[in-house]
């Protein structure tokens, strides 16, 4: 039985909500890779290099958190509504950004802006949860996952072409058109579907512990990478604060009627191990995107602009596995075998990325680089189809926003991590009285070696994960949202 015959979507409406959602998503994907091409004319302009990093940190935070946030919101007030909100914010933020006459100011904005991409970033996944059957799901997350790998390998491009020709504020201001094309797409072809069970009851509580737990968490790992500008007690005392909150949220979502993530869903083996996947696959996805580049740069004395292109095959393997793996689940039904495989394959790309020096050839760096992209590009959608299939409609919002959550947080507290090593095994090494080159080796290779112990632990983790064959049946939906249905014809 296919999709359609439950729901009678016609090919064209199927098509349309892709088209919309995926533009969305697009939006939202570019904006890291575009950034960081930009950045650099940014400071020129704004001044402020002390606060190179905090447009960046205060996005990610704050697209961290409403990930988990709106997926819960959208269960109330609807996907179609809530995915529209976020958009239009993400326009509107992306024209403060772009007017923006200070540091200051965009590091605000772009606070701002993170809520309309938190919202981008996972409402796309939990939409395609809901109208396709487990078996379509799995392909067509893998056509949504791709975006990011397109993102990935066009951002740095489009972006060092809209800042040496238009100036740095059309990175942003770019976002309205592109922006306006998927409200008007999704508007008009996606129906409003929310769960008819649900109360309208906001869990302010866990709101507020969660935002200032994640929030604190995020600032000392920050202020970890730089232990010259920040004093140790003060990382400490943010610790601190981080885990008592995170206590206080815990408990507050034992407590809420509607909580924005109820702990129940640990207690679903799928859930926490997908959960902690997700976590180490980002991790490892990002220790490949932030230091081949270095490397390329920092020992091997390419231009920033072919260690950019030599990044192209790494992004592209990765956005193909991500169709390939969508493709291969959808026939099979079956994932727990390419989570095994995903761990294998990511590993082998970090062996060999931790064996390189200064005579390794970029032909070999390609290589490396672009089997790390296979494995890291399979673990885009795996973890989102198993917790979809392993839980109800009523759950759908909550556990696909999740493994979006998971994986940033993998990224947030891993890339400060990742610095520490370097900063550590670059002061170690001065003493020693190697050269910059040579030292600079020696912390991309602890970098590696420390990724390789990720892709272990993430190797093993996957041996407990449980399968559920994916059946070829519609979505698990309430019995009174018959009149969804009947909007969606």
């Amino acid at each position: 039985m296919n999709h359609e015959s439950h729901y009678n979507l016609a090919k064209n409406k199927i098509n349309m909500i892709m088209m919309g959602l995926m533009i969305g998503l697009l939006v939202a994907a570019f904006d890291y890779s575009i950034m960081a091409t930009a950045m650099p004319k940014v400071i020129n302009s704004l001044q402020g290099m002390e606060y190179y990093v905090w447009p960046f940190a205060s996005y990610m935070l704050t697209s961290t958190i409403s990930l988990i946030l709106f997926g819960k919101l959208s269960d109330i007030y609807g996907r179609k509504y809530v995915l529209i909100l976020g958009i239009i914010t993400f326009i509107l933020t992306s024209v403060m950004c772009g007017l923006s006459t200070n540091m200051f100011e965009l590091i605000l904005f772009r606070g701002l802006q993170g809520i309309g991409g938190g919202i981008l970033l996972s409402l796309p996944f939990i939409v395609v949860g809901e109208i396709f059957s487990a078996r379509e799901r799995a392909k067509y997350m893998g056509i949504l996952g791709s975006v990011f790998g397109l993102a990935d390998v066009l951002g740095p491009i489009l972006g060092g072409v809209i800042t040496d020709t238009f100036g740095w504020r059309w990175v942003f201001f770019i976002n309205v058109p592109i922006g306006i094309a998927a409200v008007t797409i999704i508007f008009y072809s996606l129906p409003n579907f929310k769960l008819p069970d649900v109360k309208k009851v906001i869990d302010y509580s866990g709101i507020i512990t969660f935002t200032l737990a994640l929030s604190s968490l995020f600032m000392a790992l920050t202020f970890l990478g730089d232990l010259n500008k920040y004093h140790l007690s003060e990382i400490i005392a943010l610790l601190i604060f981080s885990v008592i909150m995170f206590v206080l949220f815990v408990w507050a979502e034992k407590k809420a009627v509607e909580p924005i993530l109820p702990m129940r869903l640990f207690k679903n083996s799928i859930f926490s191990v997908s959960a902690v996947e997700s976590f180490l696959a980002a991790a490892l996805m990002f220790c490949g995107i932030i230091y081949v580049p270095l490397f390329a740069q920092g020992v091997l004395g390419m231009n920033a602009t072919n260690s950019g292109l030599l990044m192209i095959p790494m992004l592209f393997s990765l956005t193909m596995a991500s169709i390939v793996t969508g493709q291969i689940i959808s026939m099979t039904g079956k994932y727990k075998k390419l989570v095994i495989a995903e761990f294998i394959i990511t590993g082998v790309g970090v062996v060999l990325l931790a064996t390189m020096n200064e005579n390794t050839s970029y032909y070999l760096l390609i290589i490396y680089s672009t089997i790390l992209g296979i494995g890291s590009g399979m673990a885009y959608n795996i973890f989102n189809v198993a917790v979809q299939n392993a839980f109800t409609l009523r759950d759908i919002g909550i556990v696909t926003a999740s493994m979006r959550f998971f994986r940033n947080i993998g990224t947030i507290v891993f890339v400060p991590i990742f610095g520490y090593i370097m900063n550590f095994t670059l002061l170690s090494s001065t003493a020693l009285t190697v050269s910059y080159t040579q030292a600079l080796v020696l912390s991309i290779q602890n970098i590696f070696l420390a990724a390789i112990v990720l892709a272990l632990a993430g190797l093993i983790i996957a041996f407990f994960l449980k399968e559920i064959p994916l059946g070829e049946d519609e979505p698990k939906i309430h019995e009174d949202s018959a009149e969804w249905i009947e909007k969606a014809k």
